[in-house]
């Protein structure tokens, strides 16, 4: 009989094999931590889910309102950032390239507390989840500015001198060529990046931005229930972010069947 939990090299398991395999992995993983936390003697209580059920959802939609407005808006600073990148005039090129390695080489808690209360201070910028919003924006634009010149390197410049041959005009070009090519390609980093800005809202805590991480300290010190809430809020953050992982997986599924065919 064959063994369930084994495939041979370049097969893809069956559904059934997922299922199972899935799991396994996560009881071994539930009762890992079930007895640690009994070694520990900690008993966990998620009575306070219901008595601020109300904070703990606007902290929710905080958390969703902020990521998804930080994605808008570091998409509109990648984009022209990775075009930069690429720029014949040096001054501009050489900006945006500090620009990228200054956000990704500095921690995203630093910059939270420089941007807001110094720059921030200096300009004017005292709502907190505006102040959250730009300074996320900021530092994942780097990052998609790196996923979107990684992706226009990747262009076989061969389609661009096919499209040429043929009269396309460099709009056309651009529009027949050059975007699907680059929309296909940068959808599942996209969406990966997506999960990591939900994941990293929670740092703006530190300013005091009532998103879900800052709603559950509250409710810590309110319950002195420290495990419950935090092991709650991980749970949380995971059932915001899985969706987005899978949906990050498809693309890549649909774009590797792409290149097979």
């Amino acid at each position: 009989m064959r063994n369930p939990f084994i495939v041979r090299p370049g097969e893809r398991p069956c559904p059934v094999q997922t299922i199972v395999s899935y799991f396994v992995v996560c009881v071994l993983i539930i009762g890992f931590f079930w007895i640690s936390l009994a070694q520990v003697g900690v008993v966990l209580d998620f009575s306070f889910v219901s008595q601020y059920q109300v904070r703990i959802v606007d902290g929710l939609l905080l958390t969703i309102q902020i990521s998804l407005w930080s994605l808008v808006i570091s998409l509109a600073i990648g984009l022209p950032v990775a075009a930069g990148q690429g720029s014949r005039i040096l001054p501009v090129r050489y900006l945006c390239d500090v620009y990228v390695k200054l956000m990704r080489g500095t921690p995203l808690l630093a910059q939270i507390y420089l941007f807001f209360y110094i720059v921030g201070t200096a300009w004017g910028v005292e709502n907190r989840v505006v102040a959250g919003i730009i300074i996320l924006s900021i530092f994942s634009g780097a990052y998609i500015a790196e996923i979107v010149r990684g992706s226009l390197n990747s262009l076989d410049a061969s389609q661009l001198e096919a499209a040429r041959a043929v009269g396309f005009t460099r709009r056309q070009t651009l529009r027949y060529v050059v975007v699907p090519q680059l929309v296909s390609r940068t959808l599942p980093a996209l969406t990966g990046q997506l999960a990591s800005m939900v994941k990293d809202s929670s740092l703006l805590s530190a300013i005091a931005v009532i998103e879900l991480t800052q709603t559950m300290q509250e409710i810590s010190a309110a319950t002195f229930n420290l495990f419950g809430t935090y092991l709650f809020l991980a749970g949380v953050y995971l059932a915001l972010t899985l969706p987005i992982m899978f949906v990050s997986r498809y693309f890549e599924r649909k774009l590797d069947y792409a290149h097979a065919a």
